[in-house]
């Protein structure tokens, strides 16, 4: 009898206790399906403000931002007679050493173009022509001088600062459709050795991608971070249709800043030079043999020796080298030690690590011009690639 009364005591528990979980999941439920429709009340408020602050947010990036971005429209005649027009955008910038307003954009939207077939407008309507054209082949940036009006500018950021998944957005002119606005984030840093034109003249890579849709039209247009800066210069997309497939590539701020100044006061960018010619094709099975643990910096197969000694050959650099660092920054492969070397300052001391017979060694070394040491070394009959 005992028996029996305990197990009806028991059956009477579970019974009670699965009443009250079923109802504690109906309740849930029926609170799921409640907040699944629209509301209206604090609650609703509360949930959603996040969004709706991020939402302007946004917007008040964009619109503090895009009465710096133009509008280029540009006519080349062909060899053969022919007129092909590129439309392209642009942001209106100012130097830090020399006075006047610019716009920045990339030198293949203008590429051919006489001044008086450039047309520029801004985002209230007006239309200029650029005074005076800077270019720069090698970051294909081009840099147009404009006669100085009351206008909104970009703000350069810094493009070390943006990793990987960090919210951007691109504005521009995409099909013509001008104070176009999109977004997305950046999908990777670094980018490099990229086939950008038939020449390949475009040697400083050193791309920033995102997903930020970008068409036929971005071209030379700011690339923006959430604090309304500019952080990169869009170029190029890769695409098999010519339109948006969610990977575009941006000339990082801090590479086109220097470009962009460079140009300004020299008129030219004055590229450091080394004197070394680079594996372009260093493997794993190649820093194996040299030693090295894993694939990384940069492989010397040749160091110039000629009628002027070159920053290389002075400061000791051998073939078969590995230059893994360079003035503090670890190198990562041949086409990042060509945009850190032609970027470093000319004439300054630079510290350079090279992994030599099984180990590591310091070195320092001073740069010169690139194109002051070619003129020298080509008027004595000598011709450097680099």
């Amino acid at each position: 009898m005992a028996r029996r009364s305990n197990t009806f005591l028991f059956a009477t528990l579970m019974l009670s206790l699965g009443l009250a979980i079923g109802g504690h999941l109906s309740h849930l439920r029926l609170n799921q399906q409640a907040n699944a429709l629209p509301q209206t009340g604090l609650h609703s408020q509360v949930s959603l403000e996040p969004l709706v602050q991020s939402g302007e947010h946004i917007s008040r990036i964009s619109s503090s931002v895009m009465p710096s971005a133009v509008h280029i429209q540009a006519t080349r005649r062909e060899s053969d007679g022919r007129r092909v027009e590129e439309t392209g955008s642009g942001v209106f910038m100012r130097s830090k050493t020399v006075k006047g307003l610019f716009v920045i954009t990339n030198n293949h939207v203008v590429r051919g173009a006489e001044l008086s077939t450039i047309d520029l407008r801004t985002h209230d309507g007006r239309e200029i022509h650029p005074i005076r054209v800077y270019r720069d082949l090698e970051t294909d940036i081009a840099v147009l001088q404009v006669n100085d009006i009351s206008s909104t500018t970009g703000t350069w950021g810094d493009s070390d600062q943006i990793h990987i998944g960090n919210f951007v957005l691109a504005i521009g002119s995409p099909f013509g459709l001008s104070q176009s606005v999109t977004m997305g984030i950046v999908s990777a840093k670094g980018r490099r050795d990229l086939t950008l034109t038939d020449d390949r003249s475009v040697t400083n890579q050193d791309f920033i991608q995102t997903d930020a849709a970008i068409n036929p039209g971005n071209s030379g247009g700011p690339l923006i971070d959430m604090y309304g800066q500019v952080i990169g210069i869009n170029t190029a997309i890769a695409s098999n249709s010519g339109g948006n497939e969610g990977i575009g590539f941006s000339i990082p701020s801090n590479l086109a800043e220097h470009v962009f100044e460079q140009l300004l006061t020299y008129g030219r960018v004055r590229r450091a030079y080394l004197g070394v010619e680079l594996d372009n094709s260093f493997t794993s099975e190649t820093a194996r043999k040299l030693g090295m643990d894993r694939l990384y910096g940069a492989r010397v197969v040749k160091v110039y020796q000629t009628r002027q000694p070159t920053p290389a050959a002075l400061a000791g650099v051998r073939p078969d080298d590995v230059i893994v660092s360079f003035n503090g920054i670890p190198v990562l492969d041949e086409n990042h030690l060509i945009n850190l070397v032609s970027l470093a300052d000319i004439g300054k001391p630079v510290q350079v690590e090279v992994f030599r017979t099984g180990r590591k060694q310091s070195l320092q070394l001073q740069l010169t011009d690139r194109d002051t040491y070619r003129t020298v070394e080509e008027t004595g009959g000598s011709f450097l690639k680099r």
